[in-house]
């Protein structure tokens, strides 16, 4: 489906993920930075959603843009799987087309400070990745 709505995409059924495109410049941060940012933000073993958050486009994902993002992604998804010891769910994917979410989604930490504070800490977002994680 192109360009699906939020609603649309809520449904499960357009087989997108809900992400986040990050351009970053390699000069300033390594792509394998990156990738640690992200792990250590999800939970790589749920296999049905994130948190409080189900439903497959809630699933993990890395969408990679060229080989050699390809394979560093897999290395590094090879050393969480070895560092975590656990069953690691996370696809490594091809980009391909970006739908931007609409605007009232854009900085949403930000935009609805009290709101996106109150929804991560009742997702169990917090506490769940202290376990998998630590401090």
């Amino acid at each position: 489906m192109k360009n699906p709505t939020y609603e649309q995409v809520c449904t499960g059924k357009t087989g997108h993920y809900e992400v986040v495109e990050i351009s970053y410049d390699p000069g300033k941060i390594l792509y394998n930075d990156l990738l640690e940012t992200f792990w250590h933000n999800i939970d790589p073993s749920d296999n049905a959603g994130q948190f409080a958050d189900r439903g497959s486009q809630y699933l993990t994902a890395i969408f990679y843009c060229d080989e050699d993002q390809k394979h560093i992604a897999e290395e590094s998804k090879a050393l969480i799987t070895a560092r975590l010891g656990l069953p690691i769910v996370t696809d490594i994917l091809p980009a391909s087309e970006f739908y931007p979410a609409e605007d009232y989604h854009q900085r949403y930490y930000k935009t609805n400070p009290t709101r996106y504070t109150a929804y991560k800490e009742g997702s169990g977002r917090p506490v769940c990745l202290r376990r998998i994680w630590g401090k």
